[in-house]
């Protein structure tokens, strides 16, 4: 539901901020390359995560919650409210590409454009204090990049604050800022009580490198787990200290007497890391190619497959809402939902309002918040890219229902990782088959029609173009990634 945008003077603003706040407080955490099977409320025994499931226990799980398979897109159809097939975003940032395969990649946009209507725009035009800490991702400019917003060009984003980094590559090293940026959070809370506010608190745990403080790690090395590869020491350190922080936000949150009127939620960007490909394919005996296993970090099962990739093991993520006297405690949701929902579930939650003309291709989720049901509906994914770091060649996905729908365009990977030409549909009852092993396209293949079908006049609907084939197509450079753009 799209609403009205009121203007507010900036008097008129600050006397909004400077009364008793009616609307709660809305802090939402969203974590970097974490999977789905690593809380405790998820199934996870590989680390304790106490704190994240007791705010599953205290507000509603969600099983069943998409975003999309890497970071910029994500972040960009969560401040936007919509798909990246809508504002252009469906790309890692800065440009990089595979210029000379077989499929034509569509362009993309290299950096969230200031006049752009965002999340944190709408929110403080509604009197919010809004604070922006952590990973960026979405500007390759004098506005920021990877890791952060500039202080300077916050405001142009909707938001108040977005402090200086401690140093440019404090996410690297020691405990990859988990305890600076929970430190922020906590001091912009206490700075803030006189008005409802807004922090969007980025990690950059558990992104690569992955690192954690030495004792933590020491911990899960003398249990056992190997120094590098799969459910490494310094992983579930990550995982275990990434829990800890949210354990010291929800304590300052009583500590303000803030728990009621605060909405708590809690999101990843992407699946985790299960493998990910060296970047050059091995050519094989027959003039093809496969991919080859660069490194292992963790392993999603039961879903197919982690960051990057178009099955569920990409997309599908932990998400928790705590909001006290709204959300019954202890919900276990699997109504799907899709990142461009907390736009316009936030909205509602805060009474805030929509630009003109500012399209929102998401629904407020605030009737599953409340225990209602939402009206059956499909979900979309535009990924038209080669990223062979994670498999993945230009297609679509669509779910309705159980069941999804993959259409790759005009290439693909195979399960062991084979180069395979040509068009393919592939078909999951995710009842059934969490796991995407049996594909249902040729035993159904009305349904699978029907599917493709809504796919293509939904993707005609924003308008996007169908990948079609690279008239720069080179065999003797097919599937090499370039960080020089093409020119015609």
């Amino acid at each position: 539901m799209v609403l009205l945008w009121l203007g507010i003077s900036s008097f008129a603003l600050a006397a909004g901020r400077g009364a008793t706040p009616a609307r709660p407080n809305i802090l939402f955490i969203l974590t970097d390359d974490q999977g789905w099977p690593t809380l405790g409320s998820y199934g996870s025994t590989r680390v304790p995560t106490p704190n994240l499931d007791r705010l599953a226990a205290e507000g509603i799980r969600f099983t069943d919650a998409y975003v999309m398979p890497q970071c910029t897109p994500t972040r960009a159809a969560l401040l936007t409210g919509q798909h990246t097939a809508r504002n252009g975003m469906w790309h890692v940032i800065p440009w990089y590409g595979y210029p000379w395969s077989r499929m034509a990649e569509s362009p993309f946009v290299e950096s969230l454009p200031p006049t752009t209507f965002t999340l944190a725009k709408g929110l403080r035009a509604a009197g919010y204090a809004t604070a922006c800490l952590g990973k960026w991702h979405l500007s390759g400019n004098e506005d920021g990049g990877y890791v952060g917003l500039k202080p300077g060009a916050a405001a142009k984003f909707g938001f108040d604050h977005s402090p200086a980094l401690p140093d440019p590559k404090y996410h690297q090293t020691g405990d990859k800022g988990v305890d600076w940026l929970t430190a922020q959070a906590m001091d912009f809370m206490e700075r803030q009580q006189s008005h409802p506010w807004f922090i969007y608190l980025a990690h950059h745990t558990i992104h690569g490198p992955v690192v954690a403080p030495a004792d933590l790690v020491a911990k899960y090395r003398g249990r056992g787990a190997p120094e590098a590869g799969e459910h490494n020491a310094a992983y579930l350190a990550a995982i275990e200290h990434l829990d800890r922080s949210i354990g010291r936000l929800l304590g300052k949150v009583d500590e303000l007497n803030l728990r009621e009127r605060t909405v708590v939620v809690f999101l990843s960007d992407n699946g985790g890391i299960h493998v990910a490909y060296d970047n050059q394919p091995e050519r094989t005996a027959d003039a093809g190619f496969k991919l080859q296993i660069g490194r292992r970090e963790f392993d999603n099962a039961p879903l197919r497959a982690g960051k990057g990739s178009h099955y569920e093991g990409g997309i599908r993520v932990p998400c928790i809402v705590r909001w006290p006297g709204t959300v019954n405690p202890g919900v276990v949701d699997s109504t799907p939902v899709h990142v461009v929902d907390w736009l316009p579930t936030l909205f509602e939650i805060a009474a805030a309002k929509v630009a003109p003309g500012h399209i929102v291709d998401g629904v407020s989720l605030v009737p599953l918040l409340r225990g209602g049901p939402l009206p059956q509906r499909a979900l979309h994914w535009y990924l038209p890219f080669y990223e062979l770091l994670w498999g993945a060649t230009p297609a679509a996905v669509i779910r309705e229902g159980d069941y999804k729908l993959i259409e790759f365009f005009g290439d693909w990977f195979d399960h062991d990782g084979r180069y395979v030409p040509g068009h393919r549909i592939e078909l999951f009852n995710l009842r059934d088959d969490l796991g995407e092993r049996r594909n249902l396209a040729f035993e159904q293949p009305e349904r699978a029609a029907k599917l493709r079908a809504g796919l293509r006049a939904w993707m005609k609907s924003i308008p996007v173009p169908v990948p079609g084939s690279n008239p720069r197509y080179d065999p003797a450079r097919e599937l090499r990634v370039s960080r020089e753009k093409p020119v015609d």
